[in-house]
């Protein structure tokens, strides 16, 4: 029991952009193995992963105006409905962040409620991802969780993963899911909106911590090694 509720917490990611058909079936064929919550698979192939998980328990999610959130609202209400047209039943939206940066929160308001009323419409779940490793302090992030509250969004979500960082040395890093930003979240949040880690998830007890702090899904690509080790350790 302790191994399946872990699975429903894994939103298996199939988003690398290198990744193959071949590899996004036998990433599918994994997720449909251990059971996880879902798929987080690359737009094009969710009419793919719809048909590869038919009769599986494991829903089909995608991502919206990733992975920079720069796409006009438009074009996101446009993706949202070809996801859900497609077979999705989750979708894991950027925010536009230089808007958030610019404090142009009336913008933000409405791009995520064309978003959420398109979801809503199809009994659908949308996760809002802030990109933190971009937001310079906690403020941009506590109103994000407002916003999204008030909104009804399902989940809010830390990082897409590929929200690189340059740094003084000129090479490129990210923190993804921090505990500081975790529990923020949390804190921050109503009770209703659900917390989604991604970032940084590798191990089992990457999965136990976050879980300690609040967090009822995590992105994840290291879900074989997570859930082997889970395995092995709650078997004995």
């Amino acid at each position: 029991m302790e191994i399946a509720s872990l699975a429903k917490m894994i939103d298996h990611s199939l988003l690398h952009p290198t990744m193959t058909d071949i590899e996004l079936m036998k990433g599918c064929e994994l997720a449909r193995k251990y059971k996880v919550a879902s798929v987080c698979i690359k737009p094009y192939a969710v009419k793919m992963a719809a048909e590869w998980l038919i009769n599986s328990e494991v829903l089909v999610g995608t991502v919206i105006g990733f992975p920079h959130g720069s796409s006009s609202i438009s074009t996101k209400v446009k993706e949202t409905e070809q996801a859900f047209a497609d077979g999705a039943k989750e979708v894991d939206l950027v925010v536009n962040i230089g808007k958030v940066l610019s404090n142009d929160w009336g913008f933000i308001h409405s791009e995520i409620q064309s978003i959420i009323e398109i979801t809503h419409s199809k009994k659908g779940i949308l996760k809002v991802i802030f990109e933190n490793d971009f937001l310079p302090n906690d403020d941009y992030k506590i109103r994000l969780c407002q916003i999204c509250s008030a909104l009804k969004v399902h989940y809010v979500k830390t990082s897409t993963g590929y929200g690189m960082v340059k740094g003084t040395d000129g090479k490129y890093s990210y923190q993804g899911a921090t505990d500081y930003d975790l529990e923020l979240m949390r804190n921050h949040c109503s009770p209703e909106t659900l917390i989604k880690a991604a970032g940084g998830i590798r191990t089992l007890d990457d999965l136990l911590r976050v879980r300690s702090l609040g967090v009822s899904r995590v992105g994840a690509t290291a879900t074989a090694s997570i859930l082997g080790e889970a395995s092995t350790r709650f078997s004995n």
